[in-house]
């Protein structure tokens, strides 16, 4: 890794700090399938339209996600290929983790 500056190392701790929050990563798995209005995120993972918008606008800020509106609606989607990227490799190394030693998948096996 290349050396970094102080400002990228307290962004990326900004972003990790909105990212791991349980309510905000549902959130982020839900629009990764594409553009999906605030009501169908709310029922998606249980929560308020309100609470849904409070946390949406986190992630909008932070880069996240990015908004479209149409008439009354608004939709929501990832902002780009790194978030969804970042995701899956999260959830990857999360899945190489929870294996047992000895695994023989590809993942436990890359040197």
């Amino acid at each position: 890794m290349k050396h970094l500056s102080s400002e990228m190392i307290a962004r990326a701790a900004s972003f990790f700090k909105v990212v791991g929050d349980e309510t905000r990563m549902k959130i982020l798995c839900t629009v990764a399938y594409g553009e999906t209005c605030v009501n169908d995120i709310a029922s998606k993972v249980g929560m308020t339209k309100s609470a849904v918008s409070h946390q949406l606008r986190l992630l909008k800020n932070e880069g996240l996600v990015k908004a479209r509106r149409d008439g009354k609606n608004i939709y929501y989607s990832l902002d780009d290929k790194h978030v969804v990227d970042i995701l899956d490799i999260a959830f990857t190394h999360i899945e190489h983790k929870s294996h047992e030693e000895g695994c023989s998948c590809s993942h436990c096996n890359e040197k």
